[in-house]
């Protein structure tokens, strides 16, 4: 009987469960990906020679943030990027945002007060900062505001002066004009070669886009270019309370696919594709279009943790930090370092990666790349470690 009496209970909390993570999805207007990421077993590289150190690189990146200081600085401390004074303590690694700091919640001056200051304190430690436009940022320039919230316009007094601060001629505006772009090309090494890069995007990088190339200066060209004329006052009367204003009038048609489904802002398809075989053939079509080893990238959140495809190629790094999601505080660390090979490799050719043989003389080396994801109390999951032998132009 007394099991009888606890089945409703039951019921009632599995339905409330259910509920909980509807609305999550319906919150962020995405449906998460039903495909559970592969894992492999990580090399073991021991058997490589090694000497001494010669390069090493440290790379934190950070997913979508939606207006919520607290949860960032939680994420940025975490991944030892700041201390409790809010100050840049990461030396010389590089951070990388990978966009829509705004919308959903109610810091948007605070958020980028904070990335900021701490762009002018990483220059100089003589570390190096990427912040990269989303979505939602080009929506507020161009006047879609159906994310916005009452209290967060409250922040700043009123439609029009925010209007103000997001204009070409406000201090949000000029920041995204001046150190935001819609895409990165982020070097492992500062050597000549022409693999040893990441590239990030907000959204999933397209690989029949044809304006990817060059890259990233073509498409951060017309992002840019997109972003001024949004820019411009007097900008549109957003939307709500206004009707939507569109794109700009004098819009190109490669400004128009850049926003477009398909473009850097708003396509999922590395995210959220099932097949994991069509996926990898994307990623390597990229990799070899973009001079890139890994496609990194937000704006599709699984709330429990960085999704890693494609044996660590193709990573997804949006959790739903923000409390506007209630998803997990997570960080991607990305760490790359260079050792002098010290004994005979002849026994190993085929340990050897990269080549470089033009030009000067290449000096032989031994690579190690170790991507993690780094989540709250210390937890770290290794996502992949490689390990090899590279000749570079040092």
């Amino acid at each position: 009987m007394a099991g009888n009496r606890q089945l409703p209970l039951l019921l009632v909390l599995a339905t409330l469960g259910a509920a909980l993570i509807l609305y999550r999805l319906a919150l962020s207007g995405e449906r998460r990906p039903s495909h559970v990421p592969r894992k492999r077993p990580l090399p073991d590289d021991s058997r490589i020679p090694h000497g001494p150190l010669v390069w090493k690189k440290r790379i934190v990146a950070v997913g979508d943030l939606h207006g919520d200081l607290k949860n960032a600085k939680t994420v940025l401390r975490m991944a030892r990027i700041i201390d409790d004074d809010d100050a840049w303590i990461a030396g010389n690694d590089t951070l990388v945002q990978t966009g829509d700091m705004v919308d959903r919640g109610t810091d948007t001056i605070a958020l980028y007060r904070l990335f900021q200051s701490l762009r002018g304190q990483a220059r100089a430690a003589g570390g190096e900062m990427y912040s990269i436009l989303g979505n939602h940022e080009m929506m507020n320039a161009l006047g879609d505001w159906r994310y916005v919230t009452k209290d967060d316009i409250a922040t700043f007094g009123s439609i029009s002066k925010r209007q103000d601060l997001l204009s070409d001629q406000g201090w949000i505006g000029q920041e995204w004009l001046s150190n935001y772009t819609v895409t990165a090309k982020v070097p492992l090494t500062p050597y000549n070669s022409s693999n040893h890069h990441l590239a990030f995007s907000h959204g999933s990088l397209h690989p029949n886009l044809a304006l990817l190339t060059p890259f990233p200066e073509n498409p951060n060209a017309i992002g840019h270019s997109l972003l001024a004329k949004a820019l411009r006052k007097p900008m549109p009367k957003p939307h709500p309370p206004y009707s939507y204003p569109g794109l700009p009038s004098d819009v190109t048609k490669d400004e128009i696919t850049i926003y477009g489904e398909n473009g850097v802002l708003w396509w999922r398809g590395l995210a959220t594709e099932d097949d994991e075989a069509k996926v990898c053939a994307w990623a390597k079509t990229l990799q070899e279009r973009l001079g890139v080893r890994k496609i990194i990238g937000g704006h599709t959140p699984n709330f429990e943790e960085i999704v890693s495809r494609c044996n660590g190629e193709v990573v997804v790094i949006d959790t739903g930090i923000s409390k506007a999601y209630g998803g997990v505080s997570s960080a991607l660390e990305i760490v790359y370092s260079l050792y002098d090979v010290e004994e005979s490799t002849e026994d190993h050719p085929h340990d050897l990666q990269v080549s470089f043989k033009a030009g000067k003389p290449a000096q032989r080396l031994r690579e190690v790349e170790e991507v993690t994801a780094l989540y709250p109390g210390g937890k770290r999951v290794t996502l992949d470690r490689r390990s090899g032998l590279v000749e570079l132009q040092v």
